[in-house]
């Protein structure tokens, strides 16, 4: 073959011209591999498309029989063609049939052809179809004719992304690009979202191609990795990584890529072969995400996720991409995230979300809590989702059965519209329960309160029938702020959530942040074990002047009402103690200058540090109430993170160790007369509700949206009965059954929706 040094360049400038000419599918795509033979003196050129069932297919082709055309198939993995798209690498091959891989195609006519250059055909990563060159000579490529083959490849993949290759596939079949995926997933938040997808972290979708100055797009290349270079040098030398949202092992691993040699070069070759610069920078990245998208080692494949941030990083330089509009976002938005904290999420319009899927995350961690006090349907844990997914994609999610669907067939849209209507009636249902006081059928009654933390939040006290807040996280309003809110701000906030109360009960803790509760204008330094580090009232009690002013602001938004406030974090009693002397000096501060203070105060602790169980005498002789943070008491009472997927869900909280805690602090609130509230995720369910009802609680505190089916269940509930049997169970050390089944079957016997 001769010399390609200009080669790719008129090749691809020809390519151009086709794509642009007013051609039908199967004409564009003829010329395009008579074209590419030609100019590649290629004897054969033939494009083989990824087909939904697993199929490439032959579209068309330069040199074998026009009659295997869409005739021609060969299962992923099958066969050259079938090992190339299974790989995503080249293969390049002096005698194709020696290969252990062959299998001969007699429709094609290809026997009498020896070497063999195919190449994926990627976008994303993702293999669309496999871009081949044979000749009959026995040779092997040279490596700047895989390369001008990979950089022609490009093209065909946007041609296949544009859905035209549509029109000549055969009835009743799809294009693997297009096809219906189902990921199973956890459901962390019950409910149905039907809509479209936003990728929360923005893919950049390459349009311009082909380059007119090869010398200007290498200037444009270089002048971007500076201004990328800098700006990771700049985030690490400021040494505020986290308060970045970043961590700094990450970022020095994105230094490393940036100036790495190998990938610049890359960058380059393509640059020199035609491409743009972004172009290029999408072809190595696509390149390199494909290998390693297949890779089975979890530390190489999270690198993975490193190096596509950081050629997203260049590609938003290069682009000018400035940031999403909020604006733009469909009225029926969809998030997909790999991961995202809390304040993350609000910052998306709750008028146009409809529901949010995660690749990581756990059912207690922070934004899945903020997405249930939304309202919206939460699945996690649906793996490899964002790869597979584009912006504006149609999308199904099911929080009840942790199901995603995205590109759904008719079908089962007809079926999930059906289902969401048949959870209107369902809610309406509940909604008629609204006025109904919330006693059981032996007539105990159990205080049903809703927890929130942001002003959207409220009119759901009145809607779920709520008897108050249980729990109000001001930390929200802090995190979502882009400086320290002042005295004046927090009080007009306090203020305004005790007017929308509207009378009903409000019980605000106290500021939480730390940990992974992360507020970018706090510095904080960056620790091993967050959870149990400087947070919440440590670090309130290290930096007083911050819980004075909150604790001020509270005072002041209260004057004339009752106000409800407690203290999350507490591992020992004499921090309540000191918290309290703090409280106090804020009163007589007040009242030396004349402020009207609140009629009554009611100051209570959270329980959620194991310690506090040795100590629960002395706290309830201290506070007026004590409510159970059930989300870290059990993750500390198991030594189980949170918001680790893999230990998250190994112990079960409905188990006899857990459930005889929540047992013991029940007893101890009755010893001592003192109100004993719940206020984790396990008040939301009806069934772990249910179990909570049977160990003591009378007051429990759940998203709005929990409210009417736990009602539900009270409702048909004999907590008499159910306290007798589920005592002797928690008694009984010789049974193995589990308490989960135990309530299972009470239940059924009883018939008690769940």
């Amino acid at each position: 073959m001769r010399d390609l040094s200009a080669g790719p360049r008129v090749l691809l400038k020809r390519l151009r011209e086709l794509m642009a000419e007013p051609l039908e599918p199967q004409e564009r795509l003829d010329r395009i591999v008579r074209q590419i033979a030609s100019n590649m003196v290629a004897e054969v050129c033939s494009v083989y498309v990824l087909r939904s069932d697993g199929v490439l297919e032959l579209y068309a082709t330069e040199g074998l029989n026009k009659e295997a055309v869409h005739t021609s198939q060969l299962q992923m993995g099958q066969g050259l063609v079938g090992t190339i798209a299974a790989s995503a690498q080249p293969l390049n091959l002096s005698d194709a049939q020696s290969h252990p891989a062959f299998r001969y195609l007699p429709e094609t006519g290809e026997e009498i052809y020896h070497s063999f250059l195919g190449v994926p055909i990627l976008r994303a990563g993702r293999t669309l179809g496999v871009l081949v060159v044979q000749n009959k000579a026995s040779r092997n490529y040279r490596e700047d004719e895989v390369e001008a083959l990979e950089t022609t490849a490009m093209v065909i993949a946007e041609m296949i992304a544009t859905g035209d290759l549509k029109k000549i596939t055969a009835p009743g079949l799809e294009l693997d690009l297009t096809r219906a995926v189902t990921i199973q997933g956890n459901g962390y938040n019950e409910g149905i979202g039907l809509g479209h997808v936003v990728l929360h972290e923005h893919r950049i979708v390459v349009t311009n191609l082909l380059n007119e100055d090869s010398d200007k797009e290498l200037v444009r290349l270089g002048e971007a990795l500076g201004s990328l270079r800098i700006s990771i040098d700049d985030m690490l030398s400021r040494r505020d990584v986290a308060q970045e949202g970043e961590h700094r092992e990450v970022l020095e691993t994105y230094r490393m890529f940036a100036h790495d040699q190998g990938w610049v070069r890359r960058m380059e070759e393509a640059i020199h072969n035609g491409l743009t610069a972004e172009a290029a920078v999408e072809k190595v990245q696509s390149d390199t995400k494909a290998r390693m998208m297949r890779m089975t080692d979890s530390y190489l494949r999270e690198r993975m996720h490193d190096f596509d941030d950081l050629a997203n990083r260049l590609l938003r330089q290069l682009t000018g991409f400035s940031g999403r509009s909020m604006d733009e976002l469909p009225s029926d938005s969809i998030v997909l995230a790999r991961a995202m904290g809390a304040a993350e999420l609000l910052d998306y319009p709750r008028a146009n979300l409809r529901g949010l899927v995660l690749e990581d995350g756990a059912v207690t961690s922070h934004v899945v809590i903020v997405a249930r006090a939304m309202g919206i349907p939460v699945v996690g844990q649906a793996v490899g989702l964002v790869a597979l997914a584009e912006n504006g994609d149609a999308i199904i999610i099911d929080g009840d059965d942790g199901q995603v669907h995205v590109r759904p067939m008719s079908d089962l849209q007809n079926a999930y519209e059906e289902k969401v209507r048949l959870r209107a009636k369902r809610q309406e249902q509940f909604r008629a329960l609204r006025s109904v006081e919330p006693l059981t059928r032996d007539g105990r009654h159990i205080s049903l309160n809703m927890n929130a933390g942001l002003l959207v939040d409220l009119p759901q006290l009145a809607e779920s029938g709520a008897l108050g807040i249980g729990l109000f996280r001001t930390e929200l309003q802090f995190m979502i702020a882009s400086t320290m809110p002042k005295l004046e701000e927090q009080e007009s906030f306090y203020r305004g959530v005790i007017k929308q109360a509207a009378g009903r009960p409000v019980t605000f803790r106290t500021l939480d942040i730390g940990g992974d509760k992360v507020v970018s204008y706090f510095r904080a330094q960056e620790e091993e074990n967050p959870a149990l580090g400087w947070r919440a009232i440590r670090l309130a009690l290290d930096r007083p002047g911050l819980l004075r002013t909150q604790l001020r602001a509270l005072l002041r938004a209260s004057a004339g009402t009752e106000l409800r406030m407690m203290v999350p974090m507490v591992t020992e009693v004499s921090e309540i103690r000191a918290v309290r002397d703090l409280l106090q000096k804020e009163v007589q501060y007040l009242s030396k200058f004349g402020h009207t203070l609140p009629r009554k105060l009611q100051f209570g602790a959270m329980l959620e540090v194991p310690s506090l169980m040795w100590q629960l005498d002395e706290l309830m002789a201290e506070v007026d109430f004590v409510s159970v943070g059930s989300n870290d008491l059990f993750q500390f009472s198991m030594a189980a993170d949170r918001g680790n997927a893999r230990v998250s869900e190994r112990f079960d909280n409905l188990g006899k160790p857990f459930l005889r805690i929540l047992r013991d602090i029940a007893r101890a609130g009755e010893r001592n007369r003192t109100l004993v509230t719940l206020c984790g995720e396990m008040a939301g369910k009806p069934l772990s509700a249910m179990a909570l009802i049977g160990v003591g609680f009378r007051s429990v505190s759940m998203a709005a949206t929990s409210i009417g089916p736990v009602k539900a269940m009270l409702l048909a509930l004999d907590a008499g009965q159910l306290e007798a049997e589920l005592n002797a169970a928690l008694d009984d050390i010789r049974s193995q059954e589990p308490i989960r089944d135990l309530l299972l079957r009470f239940a059924q016997t009883n018939n008690i929706p769940l």
